[in-house]
């Protein structure tokens, strides 16, 4: 991901797509000061156009505040799609923890690295089925990962673990759950909590520790 920050007001957009240049503006501003930086005012004048003019997109904060953590969610997704596109693991059960492993790791790495998006990507999620966000567009995000979001991800790598023999299917309803309960509470910690003093080989003491958990108990 790129490091250096641009604003939007810099970026000219074509009439018609002055709601894509709001998101991104949002974007811009979620990324250094998280969920309290996604306002509609400040959110137009990094666009460059009057506070009126958002209006005409969003009906309210909370609805520009979901544009963006959708797009911060699309973020986390395309990142963990890219890191199980990485693995090289042949052998199919090898692969299939493997893999569940990368993407573990990958959403504690975006907590990490872009805290601002990690944050604002939670903020704004209000859906009552957590499969019903931040769905994907095929150009932002590699095959693996197209069209889904990060739950739909767990999901997939953990129905591979039932189809290679390494999970009992009868153990497979509900597992997501768990699986994303430790690795969410461990990127809170080490963003937002107490871990975050953790020196860096005691961090990746305790990601490793919380995936090794999470493998076992399935």
């Amino acid at each position: 991901m790129a490091t250096a920050r641009t604003s939007a007001a810099a970026r000219p957009y074509h009439h018609g797509s002055l709601r894509e240049a709001l998101v991104e503006a949002g974007l811009s501003l979620a990324r250094t000061g998280g969920p309290e930086a996604v306002l509609l005012r400040a959110v137009s004048r990094e666009a460059g156009v009057s506070h009126n003019a958002a209006y005409r997109h969003f009906a309210d904060h909370d609805e520009l505040l979901g544009a963006v953590g959708e797009r911060c969610m699309r973020r986390l997704a395309l990142l963990m799609g890219t890191r199980t596109d990485e693995v090289r693991v042949r052998q199919p059960v090898k692969r299939a923890r493997a893999e569940l492993d990368a993407i573990g790791r990958a959403y504690i790495e975006f907590a990490q690295t872009e805290p601002g998006w990690f944050r604002t990507a939670f903020a704004a999620v209000k859906s009552d089925q957590p499969g019903d966000h931040a769905q994907l567009s095929a150009a932002e995000t590699p095959p693996s990962a197209r069209e889904l979001n990060p739950y739909q991800l767990l999901s997939a790598r953990l129905d591979r673990l039932v189809e290679v023999g390494e999970v009992p299917a009868e153990r497979r309803p509900g597992a997501e759950y768990s699986a994303w309960s430790v690795v969410h509470g461990l990127s809170c910690l080490l963003v937002d909590g107490p871990l975050r003093y953790l020196p860096p080989a005691e961090i990746e003491v305790a990601i490793n520790t919380a995936l090794a958990l999470v493998q076992r108990g399935l």
